[in-house]
């Protein structure tokens, strides 16, 4: 308390790239599900935001097209390690060309997770619904997405990441561990960043959450690359806890799509402005006039 909170601003640096919030758009897949806006909806949502669009590699909208409708929106990839490598460099190639600034390679879904709410509704993509990138870098036939997953590699070793690394010029983020001794051979084999994240909760039974697992990733890293982390996040005091913590920002996805849902892009903007707005207030009602003066002060852990 007593702290001068009287200009409280949310701006902060991700991965060497200024964003208006610490809030970034995770990547989600078949977007054109939730609204006809789809994916090009969210990246001008995320543009007007002032923060990071993430796009799957299971984007039901090419992603060339989603940087052309938001040119001066900053862009991130989302990618597989597939077993035939030059499918995974085509998509990595074709997001390098449309500006994208970064990879997002997410380890932990080797396999598809049995999710059990999807096989109880029967859900499946209709047919209408594509995944273009994928499609576009295996020469244009149509998926599934269980085939999709048939083409993720399940032999992928750290010195697979190592290579890629070498490989592509974007800067790659690890997607997908809870654990700290992940995270330091993450650094030790060359990724620029990791997101905690254990897939929305749809890959393996018992998971921890991702909150739980930050504070030992963030010790592992001990500041050599950015930690960010996804899931469970919901207000803007989920924001600042994260940020207290040790995560130099978070990736939401169930928010902003359900935003998308229910007005498309007007929608998933309004929904990050909620987010944006309750971070600040979060961070004035804390005595932070900014998210790097939060520290593990701010924050004590139920007993």
């Amino acid at each position: 308390m007593l702290v001068d909170v009287s200009d409280v601003s949310t701006r902060t640096t991700v991965l060497d790239t200024e964003v208006d919030i610490p809030i970034l758009v995770a990547p989600v897949a078949f977007q054109l599900l939730a609204h006809e806006d789809g994916e090009r909806g969210m990246a001008r949502s995320a543009a007007d935001a002032g923060t990071v669009m993430c796009v799957s590699s299971l984007t039901s909208t090419r992603p060339a097209e989603v940087a052309e409708c938001a040119p001066g929106g900053k862009r991130w990839m989302q990618v597989y390690l597939f077993r035939d490598r030059g499918v995974t460099r085509a998509m990595v190639e074709e997001a390098a060309e449309s500006g994208y600034e970064a990879l997002l390679l997410t380890v932990d879904a080797p396999f598809a997770g049995r999710r059990e709410r999807d096989l109880r509704s029967g859900f499946q993509v209709p047919a209408e619904i594509r995944a273009p990138a994928i499609e576009g870098a295996v020469g244009h036939r149509s998926l599934t997405t269980a085939e999709v997953f048939e083409l993720v590699d399940p032999s992928i070793t750290w010195d697979d990441l190592e290579r890629l690394c070498g490989e592509f010029e974007l800067p790659i983020l690890v997607k997908g561990l809870i654990t700290g001794e992940d995270a330091a051979l993450a650094v030790e084999h060359g990724a620029a960043g990791v997101v905690v994240s254990n897939h929305g909760g749809r890959q393996l039974d018992n998971a921890p959450a991702t909150i739980d697992a930050l504070p030992e990733v963030v010790e592992a890293v001990a500041g050599r690359i950015p930690v960010l982390l996804d899931g469970g996040v919901r207000r803007g005091t989920d924001v600042a806890v994260a940020l207290a913590i040790g995560a130099q920002a978070v990736l939401v996805g169930r928010p902003a799509l359900w935003g998308l849902a229910v007005d498309g892009e007007a929608g998933a903007r309004l929904a990050l402005e909620i987010l944006g707005e309750e971070l600040r207030l979060a961070l004035g009602l804390l005595g932070a006039s900014h998210p790097a003066a939060l520290s593990g002060d701010h924050v004590q852990r139920r007993r």
